[in-house]
């Protein structure tokens, strides 16, 4: 990395401090929104609607396809983040697949603990099917918790009996909420982030006295037969990188088509330092042809409506 680079990485990293006695939540969601928020790329337009219930935000780039939607669930350990605080990292999605993103607010825990985040996401991803969107032309993005509510919901989706999108991008996943990956514990010294207690906390508010190995909270756990085709990417110096590779194990077992890209010497949703990392403008370059590849063309989409 260039010196340059070096110095964003540290400003990221410095960005979620370690402590030796927990925050409240209020606490944590105060130090992260004034950490992490960053605008809206250059041309990109917000509005604030709503979406299966929950307030959202939508961002729509100049010159987006009149098709195409992104839902993109946000990261926080279920605990904090809105859509106000990834709204940069949404909006370089948008720009780059030139579809209009709309990003969820769905309610926290400890307030609002498990399932709650997955019923918001699920309600979500049904108005846009209610409201003449096709699924085809449907795409989804979640990073850290939010990567997993993604493939959460569309594991919901499925037991709900409803089309799923077209696929799937997820940014360093937490899929595993009983913290049984050996990463939790061999890359916590690597991880410049998080430890496993950082980790547990957040479960714990999440989980509360439910079961952190069921399905929809743990998702690596689950069938994921039927899902559509997934990109995870994840960075090597993170303890969640075995939910990341355990995830992608079960999918491609299951007959997922699935994408795995483990980025050297980059941390916890690395991706976020779009415009200040080359390697987080890379993946979100390759993120973004991944979606686009998977969605309906024009000319398809006119076939179907011959039909």
């Amino acid at each position: 990395m260039s010196r340059q680079q070096r110095q964003a990485l540290d400003a990221l990293l410095r960005s979620v401090p370690r402590s030796e006695t927990q925050p409240t939540p209020a606490e944590l969601r105060a130090g992260f929104a004034a950490a992490m928020t960053r605008p809206a790329p250059d041309g990109v337009a917000l509005r604030r609607t709503v979406l299966g219930g929950r307030p959202a935000l939508e961002l729509e780039p100049a010159g987006a396809t009149e098709r195409g939607r992104l839902l993109y669930l946000h990261g926080g350990g279920y605990v904090i983040g809105s859509p106000d605080t990834h709204t940069g990292l949404v909006g370089e999605l948008a720009v780059r697949t030139g579809l209009r993103a709309i990003s969820v607010d769905y309610r926290l825990a400890p307030e609002h603990p498990f399932p709650a985040a997955v019923d918001d996401g699920l309600a979500a991803y049904r108005d846009l099917l209610a409201t003449g969107t096709d699924p085809r032309d449907i795409v989804m993005a979640g990073d850290s918790a939010g990567g997993g509510l993604t493939i959460a919901t569309l594991l919901a989706a499925r037991e709900a009996g409803l089309p799923l999108p077209a696929a799937a991008i997820v940014f360093s996943p937490w899929v595993d909420l009983t913290l049984s990956g050996a990463s939790m514990r061999t890359k916590e010294d690597a991880d410049p982030i998080f430890t496993e207690a950082d980790v547990r906390a957040y479960a714990d508010h999440y989980i509360g006295a439910g079961d952190p190995s069921h399905p929809l909270a743990s998702p690596v756990f689950a069938d994921l037969s039927g899902l559509p085709p997934l990109l995870v990417q994840v960075g090597a110096n993170e303890v969640l990188l075995d939910d990341s590779v355990r995830l992608v194990a079960r999918a491609g077992a299951a007959d997922v088509e699935t994408t795995l890209e483990i980025g050297s010497d980059l941390p916890h949703v690395y991706q976020s330092e779009h415009g200040r990392l080359d390697e987080a403008d890379a993946a979100l370059d390759r993120a973004a042809h991944f979606l686009s590849s998977h969605l309906r063309t024009p000319a398809e989409a006119g076939r179907t409506q011959e039909r």
